[in-house]
């Protein structure tokens, strides 16, 4: 007992001095089981977030359009192979996680599971979406466990343009008729409360932040990465002309930061206990997905048993005379 209270006042000890957790270093139970949960949570929210993007490629405006969105899909699957990869560091399959994934048990990103129902939501979702992505993302380039810390560096320069893209979109279409700011507009008041919901629960309704602030997992806690949001959001927001859709939104002189509106944390909870408006549909997509790519799988794996095989026995390779 004395010895594991000696290991673990180390380990906080280490990453205290701002030290990086490698994968063969010794590591509390709770230390490797929070970072499972949060990289492979982080994993399935590019893999599903895919989803309400890819149904826009082929209704794109034009053909830059189309290709940009084809770009920004590809990345958010790569993203997902790069956090995948360094969960498993960690001890857990890629199998497990894909299946917690498949039959519900694991979580996702709560915003993916709103509907994209205009050409101004792929905006909104580059904008707002990413650009909180980035807010909460941003501090995990200095997360305590290398791998993750390593996979975060390429993710946030990505996603960097990801914000870019979709703030073009937005600029572009409140500078156009009103009929298409209008569009603009109405994108914004329904994307506005989920990507500020992205955040997580309030500090006081978040049991795991504590711990993971501690252990230097998380850098910042779940309220201050709202308020640097917000308050970057609103001043692009006037920039272009439109309204944040909320009516306690004020700036406060004596803290320095905007006031804002009581988050609807009812739907928040709704949706992560898996009521949102696509919650049925995106999981759905995904299944289908695994299973009509099995196929795919068992080749690859066949593939690689062979080239296994043959560089176990050279001597059976045949060569051209």
């Amino acid at each position: 007992m004395g010895e594991t209270h000696s290991l673990e006042d180390r380990f906080q000890a280490f990453v205290e001095a701002e030290n990086k957790v490698e994968p063969k270093h010794w590591m509390p139970d709770g230390y490797r089981k929070t970072l499972v949960r949060q990289i492979s949570q982080h994993a399935h929210s590019e893999v599903v977030g895919m989803l309400p993007e890819a149904n826009w490629i082929t209704r794109a405006p034009s053909l830059r359009a189309k290709l940009i969105l084809l770009a920004k899909v590809q990345d958010e699957a790569g993203h997902g192979l790069y956090l995948y990869s360094a969960a498993e560091t960690l001890g857990t399959s890629r199998d497990q996680m894909i299946d917690d994934l498949l039959s519900g048990k694991a979580k996702y990103s709560s915003i993916f599971n709103y509907p994209t129902l205009t050409w101004a939501d792929m905006g909104a979702v580059g904008w707002l979406v990413d650009g909180a992505a980035i807010a909460n993302q941003v501090m995990l380039c200095r997360t305590s466990y290398g791998p993750y810390s390593r996979a975060m560096v390429r993710i946030c320069k990505e996603e960097s343009f990801h914000q870019r893209q979709g703030y073009e979109i937005m600029m572009t279409l409140a500078k156009g008729s009103p009929e298409q700011k209008a569009m603009a507009q109405d994108a914004l008041n329904r994307w506005w409360w989920p990507s500020v919901m992205m955040f997580g629960p309030s500090d006081d309704n978040s049991p795991n932040s504590t711990q993971s602030m501690k252990w230097r997992i998380k850098r910042k806690s779940n309220d201050e990465l709202r308020q640097e949001y917000i308050d970057k959001t609103v001043a692009q927001a006037e920039f272009i002309g439109l309204s944040i859709p909320d009516p306690e939104l004020k700036w406060n002189e004596e803290t320095g930061h905007y006031d804002f509106g009581e988050i609807d944390w009812t739907e928040f909870f709704q949706v992560i206990a898996g009521n949102g408006p696509c919650n049925s549909e995106r999981l759905a997509a995904r299944q289908k997905a695994h299973n009509e790519g099995a196929w795919v799988r068992d080749a690859a794996t066949a593939y690689a048993a062979k080239q296994s095989a043959r560089q176990s026995n050279p001597s059976k390779q045949t060569h051209a005379a």
